[in-house]
């Protein structure tokens, strides 16, 4: 998950960079594909908490509300490194 986070803030400074000097046209290709890295990252951290946590939570009570922050973030990173990757630039 910290990995994820490293990642989209990266995706968010590249986005600004590639703002101001990419030319008319151009695709945000390096933005996206730190998006959806960032994507995976958060759902290799989901599948490792859901693999590694049975041992210590007992049966009656639940993962949380954290756990599904965590599995809805995952399809909205990926939708946002496709869109990053398919947007062009205007001017």
């Amino acid at each position: 998950m910290i990995l994820s986070i490293i990642f989209s803030c990266i995706s968010l400074i590249l986005f600004f960079c590639q703002l101001f000097t990419l030319q008319k046209g151009g695709r945000f290709l390096l933005t996206g594909i730190f998006q959806i890295l960032a994507g995976l990252f958060v759902m290799c951290g989901g599948i490792i908490y859901t693999v590694m946590s049975p041992d210590w939570v007992p049966e009656t009570e639940s993962f949380g509300y954290s756990y599904i922050l965590a599995w809805v973030a995952f399809p909205l990173a990926l939708i946002s490194g496709v869109i990053y990757v398919i947007l062009r630039k205007r001017e």
